[in-house]
C-alpha cells in the first residue's frame, strides 16, 4: 500500500506532529516544575531559640523547681502518648548574673547514663500513691531519652529540654519531679 502526499498533505502532516511533541513537552515540563526538590522534601528542624521564636503566645508553666546557683528548670508539658510513655518539656535556665555550669550530677549515678556526657538522665517521677518510682527511659545503647550535651548557661539563658518515662497508670494524675541538685515538686500528667 502506497501513501501518496502532496506537498500540502506533507505540511499538515509536520505540523500535526510537531504539535503532538509539543503537547508531550508540555505535558512533562508542569511536572517537572511542580516536583519537590531534595530540599523540600527535608522537613526543617529549628533549633530551639527558632522554636520558641515561633511559639504562638506564651506556654503555660506546670512547675518551677529551682536548682544550685540560680539554675531553674520549668516544665511546660507532661503527656502521655499512645504508646505508653510520658513526655516531658520545659526549659533550663540560669537566672544568675554569672555563667553557670550545670552539674553532672544531673545526669544521675548509673555508668550506662553517665558516659553519654551530662543530660537530664537522673530525673525520675515518683508517683506517691502507687509507690513507685518512674526513671527517664533509656535507648538500647544506654542513652537516656532525654536533653544530652549540656555544659554551661551564660547569665540569663536557657535552652529547651525534653525526657520521656515509662507512663503510670492513668489513674495517676499527680507525680513529684524530681531531679538531682533540684527542690522536688508536684506536676499534673495530662
Amino acid at each position: 500500500m502506497k501513501i501518496s502526499y502532496g506537498r500540502g498533505g506533507f505540511v499538515a502532516l509536520a505540523v500535526a506532529a510537531s504539535l503532538a511533541v509539543a503537547g508531550c513537552g508540555a505535558d512533562a515540563e508542569p511536572k517537572k516544575a511542580n516536583k519537590p526538590t531534595a530540599s523540600s522534601q527535608q522537613p526543617q528542624q529549628s533549633t530551639p531559640a527558632q522554636a520558641e521564636e515561633t511559639n504562638q503566645g506564651p506556654s503555660e508553666t506546670l512547675l518551677v523547681a529551682k536548682g544550685p546557683k540560680g539554675l531553674e528548670i520549668s516544665i511546660s508539658s507532661a503527656e502521655r502518648d499512645a504508646g505508653g510513655f510520658v513526655t516531658i518539656k520545659g526549659r533550663l535556665s540560669n537566672e544568675s548574673s554569672s555563667a553557670n555550669a550545670i552539674p553532672a550530677s544531673v545526669s544521675g549515678d548509673e555508668t550506662e547514663v553517665v558516659k553519654h556526657g551530662t543530660s537530664l538522665g537522673g530525673a525520675t517521677l515518683v508517683d506517691s500513691v502507687g509507690k513507685k518510682r518512674y526513671y527517664v527511659l533509656r535507648d538500647t545503647d544506654g542513652r537516656p531519652l532525654t536533653t544530652t550535651g549540656l555544659d554551661s548557661l551564660g547569665p540569663g539563658k536557657s535552652t529547651a529540654v525534653f525526657m520521656q518515662f515509662p507512663a503510670p497508670p492513668a489513674t495517676t494524675t499527680e507525680v513529684s519531679f524530681q531531679l538531682p541538685t533540684f527542690e522536688p515538686a508536684t506536676l499534673k500528667l495530662s
